[in-house]
């Protein structure tokens, strides 16, 4: 997975899953759908139209594919809905300091890259992003990295080798599970056998 793409900066702490995905739109059970809705309530005046001052609606934000967000993002209750509206939307990675741990599973699960940096990193690339809407980031799951050779920022991050892998394959931890059905079969007949 290598993710080469334009930022949108949310310089706001513990944005909750309500403001993600309002719990008004919670009413369908299939994924597609939910990102028209992301962050509804910012993104739209209470007359319907869009809200000009919401950063997700200038026109020098949109395809954007990185989202750099602040401390404890996803917070709140454990609705998958958010990340079906993050991923519908088209963001493929999120960078902040922080990430609700629920929240961050569903990221996974859902194709979301979550990437966690020092507070230093997320500010420098905040202000950057803020700066110049035609920052680029390039990312590398592999090589676990963050890069800008526009601004001199590179930065290494953790992630478990078991989401790294699903993530690298496409897949969620169910679909891993179901590749392993032969292996699983073969398990159960041999304890068994044994028993």
């Amino acid at each position: 997975m290598q993710i080469s793409a334009t930022t949108i900066p949310l310089p706001i702490d513990n944005v909750d899953t309500d403001q993600i995905i309002p719990a008004k739109f919670l009413k369908q059970v299939d994924k597609s759908g939910y990102g028209k809705h992301l962050f509804d309530n910012w993104r739209f005046l209470t007359n319907g139209k869009p809200n000009p001052e919401f950063i997700f609606n200038k026109a020098d934000r949109q395809g954007a594919k990185i989202l750099i967000v602040g401390n404890n993002f996803g917070c709140g209750s454990s609705r998958e809905h958010a990340a079906w509206a993050i991923a519908d939307y088209g963001i493929k990675a999120i960078i902040s300091t922080q990430f609700a741990d629920i929240f961050k599973s569903n990221a996974y699960n859902n194709g979301i890259l979550p990437i966690v940096v020092t507070k230093k990193s997320v500010n420098v690339i905040m202000q950057k992003s803020i700066d110049d809407p035609n920052l680029k980031l390039d990312i590398n799951l592999r090589e676990q990295t963050v890069i800008s050779e526009k601004i001199g920022f590179s930065e290494i991050f953790d992630i478990h080798p078991f989401k790294k892998q699903c993530l690298l394959e496409g897949i969620d931890e169910t679909e891993y599970l179901m590749k392993l059905r032969p292996e699983i079969i073969a398990f159960e007949k041999n304890r068994l056998q044994v028993t």
